[in-house]
């Protein structure tokens, strides 16, 4: 328990500090927008070509965390899908901002804490986890939008797709981290010094970020979806990942990486996305602020779980 704990507060900290410098204006909100930007498509890019480069997949537990990551999101969208079923009511754009609150995970939240709890090998294995999750997450979100949100439909929907999905950061980062280290080839030592900087400013910077993007007033008129996205999100997925990890017999880092991410509250790119393409902004900053406040005690109570 201290462990986690030890962990989670710096975290939390980072995201505090963030929501009080943004409302005493000490930055101007140009200033906020352009540290997002340059954290989702600069830096955290920076950190995964970085990570994922570097690894060699020989010997790691790639097959298990697949098979723990991929069912655990892959049942949170069928999920999502069949609530939408059953409450053909809501608009199409607010479903996309639930589906995106239940199944997208904080990245910079994950690592941060999977790092703080086990070291190096925890940042590895949550890069590992983060590599699959944000390919397979960016595809089904954004094709979601494409379905759903507004002004999406129409011809050239298809074109459209391709080029969200190929155009998104970090699934091009997470592919040439995995070209690179299937390859063979990995980080050169010089692109490995040149990434690094860029790489280990991408967690601080992004943490302040989600407390500089939290809504709470927000909050209030949206809570209904923002249940429905948190049970699924805190609950349905977390359920999935001790499951499958027992099955799968995944232990250590590896495991506990993959239970922390998949225990994260959503993404504040959701929002970025949201604004995008044709999302309910209103309901996903409800649903970030809601989901971030709510992540540390859920976390801190499923810790005990985790492996030491």
């Amino acid at each position: 328990m201290n462990g986690i704990v030890s962990a989670l507060v710096p975290v939390l900290a980072l995201i505090l500090t963030g929501y009080a410098l943004r409302r005493l204006a000490f930055l101007p909100d140009g200033a906020w927008a352009g540290i997002e930007r340059l954290t989702y498509f600069v830096l955290f890019p920076a950190l995964l070509i970085r990570t994922l480069g570097g690894q060699r997949l020989e010997g790691a537990p790639w097959p298990e965390v697949m098979a723990v990551v991929v069912p655990s999101v892959l049942a949170a969208a069928v999920v999502l899908l069949a609530w939408r079923g059953l409450r053909p009511a809501t608009p199409g754009p607010t479903f996309t901002s639930v589906f995106q609150g239940g199944v997208r995970f904080n990245t910079y939240i994950a690592l941060a804490v999977a790092q703080a709890y086990y070291g190096e090998a925890g940042l590895a294995m949550g890069a590992l986890a983060a590599g699959f999750m944000i390919v397979l997450i960016n595809l089904l979100c954004v094709t979601t939008l494409a379905a759903w949100g507004a002004g999406r439909g129409g011809p050239g929907r298809l074109v459209r797709l391709v080029r969200d999905v190929a155009g998104n950061p970090l699934i091009v980062a997470c592919a040439i981290g995995w070209f690179l280290s299937l390859s063979g080839i990995g980080v050169p030592g010089l692109a490995a010094d040149v990434l690094e900087v860029p790489g280990r400013a991408a967690l601080p910077l992004g943490l302040l970020a989600v407390g500089a993007a939290l809504r709470p007033a927000a909050v209030r008129g949206h809570a209904g979806h923002v249940t429905v996205a948190s049970v699924v999100q805190f609950g349905v997925k977390p359920a999935l990942a001790f499951a499958l990890v027992s099955l799968t017999g995944l232990a250590g880092a590896a495991a506990g990486a993959v239970q922390i991410a998949l225990m994260s509250p959503t993404a504040p790119s959701a929002y970025i996305l949201a604004g995008q393409l044709g999302g309910d902004r209103e309901t996903m900053a409800s649903i970030i602020t809601a989901q971030t406040a709510l992540a540390f005690p859920v976390m801190l109570l499923l810790s005990g779980l985790l492996p030491g």
